[in-house]
């Protein structure tokens, strides 16, 4: 059996790197999240917009109103005659404040240019940093049947648009009752 001295006298400084703790976090992380994964997968499924005590907002007439849904299970859309309500397995349908349905692409298109013209009627981008109670915020009302996916994609494409600021409108709970 041979052992290595290190050769010539001067010690050097060993230049390899060990993998092996690195190879143990990188374990470590991969158990992790395969425990974790198919917990948040059930908790998305569950999903339900909550009922709370609101108080009264401070709207702004900028803030875009969103209303998030799906077909139902006849792929009939909310406004058509016979609607049975939201299905998880239907296609999604982004309504534009409120009343205005309209696709992916279209919410980007028309979310940017109510933006930029909110902006423009501001004095710019300067002035509305300078006061942020200017800046307008989306408002997603979410169908409690509507899968996430759908609800993502809204947040997503008013993101892109510009909007710093997504917010929830829930159902509110009656004091009195």
């Amino acid at each position: 059996m041979a052992i290595s001295t290190g050769g010539g006298g001067a010690e050097t400084p060993m230049s390899d790197i060990n993998t092996t703790p690195l190879v143990d976090v990188m374990l470590v992380l991969l158990i992790i999240f395969l425990i974790a994964v198919p917990v948040a997968i059930q908790t998305i499924e569950k999903l339900r917009i909550p009922v709370i005590v609101a108080t009264e907002s401070k709207d702004k007439v900028e803030n875009l109103l969103l209303t998030v849904s799906t077909t139902d299970s006849a792929g009939r859309s909310a406004g058509e005659p016979g609607y049975e309500g939201a299905s998880r397995g239907g296609e999604c349908r982004i309504y534009f404040n409120n009343i205005t349905p309209v696709t992916s692409e279209e919410l980007r298109d028309q979310a940017f240019k109510r933006l930029d013209s909110i902006v423009k009627r501001e004095g710019g981008a300067q002035a509305l940093m300078a006061n942020p109670d200017l800046i307008p915020q989306v408002h997603i009302r979410g169908d409690v049947n509507a899968p996430w996916r759908c609800v993502a994609g809204a947040i997503y494409n008013v993101q892109v648009s510009g909007y710093p600021t997504v917010g929830f409108i829930t159902n509110p709970v009656d004091p009195n009752a």
